[in-house]
């Protein structure tokens, strides 16, 4: 497989404005307004937001950070679905007092806001722990109910190291090995959802599920491997609901010093039982395939 980098710390490769430019050179991601956390083997900073394959041309973001622009819109957006009315976002605890200030608020937690939950240890496989937990306080600062958020876009296979330091430095893209590893599709993302979708479904306060936001590539490539939305009937939200949130690009096109721009482009809720159902149910080919295919090899 080979590709193109597209976007590196937040802007398009071919955009040589002065803001792609400095956010490069202090290799700065201007989605949480630090240093880039995505680090090569050499410990070299990437910086690389997206990126897209030779022979398919939409780019495919490759980072979660890149998820949270606009100042984490993302999440105000995935709240305004789960819970009955606009609530102000505050981290963590900080979200009691400013419950008691108005007519309630939501504590988040994940990624900075608010520290990390403490969960209980997983023995075996899975995690109980979920990207982000959006938690409704009502005008006391009382725990009326929560929601989790499950944030995935895709890994990249391969090494763009000098394709990383040209697009950094001319801001020219170039092709290189990199490839999209679509197998962790099967092989973590969608058994992840399931697991955490059944823990979910068994708290009291949970009420509309897991929120799976993801890449339109990503939700394209689930659908597939799930057989289809006919496989997955649509539901009303509930405790037991996997609520996928296709997220991505709104604009095809946007001058250079502009970050292109985020957004809902589906939403679709499911149960997990009926995602468990369709990730089991196997599409057999017709009998005899191995037979036929040995004959062609021995006689034709």
């Amino acid at each position: 497989m080979s590709g193109y980098i597209y976007e590196i710390f937040g802007y398009r490769v071919g955009d040589e404005s002065d803001a792609a430019r400095s956010y490069a050179a202090k290799r700065i991601c201007p989605f949480l307004g630090t240093q880039c956390t995505k680090v090569l083997k050499d410990r070299t900073i990437a910086g690389v937001c997206a990126v897209h394959q030779v022979k398919d041309k939409t780019p495919v973001i490759c980072c979660p950070n890149r998820m949270y622009a606009e100042e984490y819109k993302m999440l105000h957006q995935v709240a305004n679905i789960a819970f009955p009315r606009k609530l102000p976002l505050c981290s963590g605890r900080l979200a009691v007092d400013e419950a008691k200030k108005g007519n309630g608020a939501i504590a988040v937690f994940g990624h900075g806001w608010g520290g990390e939950l403490r969960l209980p240890n997983r023995s075996g496989s899975g995690s109980y722990f979920v990207d982000w937990i959006l938690a409704r306080l009502n005008k006391k600062g009382e725990l009326v109910d929560f929601t989790a958020i499950e944030v995935q876009t895709i890994d990249t296979t391969g090494s763009y190291q000098d394709a990383l330091q040209e697009a950094v430095e001319n801001r020219n893209a170039v092709k290189n090995d990199l490839g999209l590893n679509w197998e962790n599709v099967s092989k973590r993302i969608i058994p992840q959802l399931i697991y955490k979708g059944q823990v979910l479904q068994r708290e009291e306060l949970c009420r509309t599920g897991l929120f799976f936001v993801c890449p339109s590539p990503v939700f394209e490539r689930v659908m597939n491997r799930l057989g289809g939305r006919e496989k997955l009937p649509a539901f009303p939200m509930q405790s037991a609901s996997i609520n996928f949130i296709n997220y991505d690009y709104r604009k095809a096109k946007t001058k250079d010093g502009v970050i292109r721009p985020l957004g809902i482009v589906d939403q679709y809720s499911t149960t997990v039982y009926k995602l468990q159902e369709a990730f089991s149910s196997v599409n057999l080919p017709e009998g005899n395939v191995y037979r036929d295919a040995i004959r062609k090899a021995l006689y034709d």
